[in-house]
């Protein structure tokens, strides 16, 4: 049992290293994972609104989510303003291909991933602290007289093991914490696009389905 301890309170600094190497590759992951997600839904709506008397074409530079923005907003226009029946034609016929490209809207996975990255950054000074422990309960391991005088001089030599695993996980938290910072923000905008992206197509099928049905009643009626 002495055995195990000492080779865990050894090894501790360095599994926590080497766990934050993976954590720092996942959130890289999902820094590629959202970017990708972004075109998508960009060149989407871009493809939706084509064609509309007032599309927004912004500059090259505006970033993704205020092009994803604009395009939601061009959609509302043609729903809300009057006299723009060929517009809403045209988006009722591009409904059917939006609808092909909606797997990207599918966020349950990129969430969970992302709530799981962010958890676990707590547990990098718990880990360090662990193996602080481990490095202390390893010199513990003793007992008698002798044994003791000795624990005092193993519990000295291991003291720089404990040391090292603690501020390990300490600056790996840190480190996980800042990249979060700066992630977290394009995460959150992304799950906002999702959503709004949803509600517009929802009320796009609502409005453009309710119309094209009054319109399909009418010429009965007119043939009647």
């Amino acid at each position: 049992m002495n055995e195990i301890l000492q080779y865990l309170s050894t090894l501790s600094t360095l599994i926590i290293v080497m766990v934050c190497g993976v954590h720092l590759f996942l959130f890289f992951v999902l820094w590629i994972w959202s970017r990708r997600d972004l075109k998508k839904i960009a060149s989407a709506l871009f493809d939706f609104t084509r064609g509309l008397k007032s599309q927004s074409l912004l500059d090259s530079t505006a970033h993704l989510s205020d092009q994803i923005d604009a395009f939601l907003s061009d959609v509302n226009d043609v729903l809300d303003e009057e006299g723009r029946e060929a517009d809403r034609q045209a988006l009722l016929n591009r409904m059917r291909v939006l609808d092909e490209k909606r797997r990207y809207l599918n966020s349950m996975f990129f969430e969970t991933s992302y709530n799981m990255g962010r958890t676990m950054i707590e547990a990098y000074p718990l880990a360090g602290v662990l193996g602080t422990i481990l490095a202390i309960g390893a010199s513990l391991q003793g007992t008698g007289t002798e044994e003791t005088v000795a624990t005092v001089g193993m519990i000295l030599g291991r003291f720089g093991d404990a040391i090292w695993s603690t501020a390990a996980g300490l600056v790996a938290a840190m480190i996980l914490m800042f990249i979060n910072s700066c992630l977290e923000p394009a995460f959150n905008r992304l799950s906002e696009n999702r959503s709004h992206v949803r509600e517009t197509v929802s009320r796009v099928k609502r409005e453009l389905a309710f119309v094209q049905s009054e319109g399909a009643a009418t010429a009965e009626e007119t043939q009647a």
